[in-house]
């Protein structure tokens, strides 16, 4: 099979804009990542790969040829060798299986929201639910901070007025250094969830208004508020605690 050698190939337009406009992921239900070693991680996760750019044949793989010129013109990462590939999106999970969910307000860092998926993956949280201005969970950095993760763990994102059904009935808790807040260790049992906001605003009263009650992390006085994807990894600890 011939080399793909133009950057007018369909094809090669779809990658380019799937690694550049989070509408044309939503609207294709794919996102695009880069490197072998993510490849492995997506094949061995039973993630759906949908389509290979390489610049060798890949057995086993829906792979496409192309020149370097044009790897490079696709990947995500600077002077990347490829592979680039395309991957389908996680579905939900059913709402019988649902039990812990994080959800995340407003956090913008793509390197925190790519750490809180990589965290759930390993605490095994059922779902992150992205609300407001969050960073894009298939965004190619977001992608690469989750190392993995976002192969294996359901996200979704929403607006406020979708929240209530993200969680599927799970009774929410917001994380806040609000008084009469409880102590997060003595969060209730699963099935719950919990919402962190970011470092500089936290929650916003409005999502405030949508939960059960509050929570907070013991920290000394002097302490500044934790690292929003600090301050998950903690919730959800907790949540997987108490079971």
């Amino acid at each position: 099979m011939e080399a793909i050698r133009s950057r007018q190939n369909e094809l090669v337009k779809r990658f380019i804009a799937l690694g550049s406009d989070g509408k044309a992921r939503q609207a294709a239900g794919e996102y695009i990542c880069a490197g072998e070693t993510l490849l492995e991680e997506a094949a061995a996760s039973g993630a759906e790969i949908t389509c290979v750019l390489a610049a060798k044949e890949l057995p086993g793989l829906p792979c496409r040829v192309v020149s370097p010129e044009i790897l490079r013109a696709v990947s995500p990462l600077q002077n990347s060798p490829g592979p680039v590939f395309t991957v389908r999106m996680r579905p939900l999970p059913p709402a019988e299986d649902m039990r812990r969910a994080v959800v995340l307000e407003n956090v913008q860092d793509p390197g925190n929201v790519g750490t809180v998926l990589r965290t759930a993956d390993a605490f095994g949280t059922d779902l992150v639910v992205l609300c407001g201005a969050c960073a894009d969970p298939y965004n190619p950095k977001t992608v690469r901070a989750s190392m993995g993760a976002i192969f294996r763990q359901s996200v979704v994102k929403t607006d406020l007025a979708g929240l209530a059904e993200a969680l599927r009935g799970l009774p929410l808790y917001g994380a806040a250094l609000a008084p009469g807040g409880m102590d997060i260790r003595a969060l209730p049992p699963a099935p719950v969830a919990v919402a962190i906001g970011n470092e500089g605003r936290g929650l916003t009263e409005e999502l405030l208004a949508l939960c059960q009650g509050t929570v907070r992390i013991p920290m000394r006085p002097r302490a500044e508020s934790l690292n929003a994807a600090v301050a998950a990894a903690v919730a959800m600890w907790e949540m997987t605690r108490n079971g």
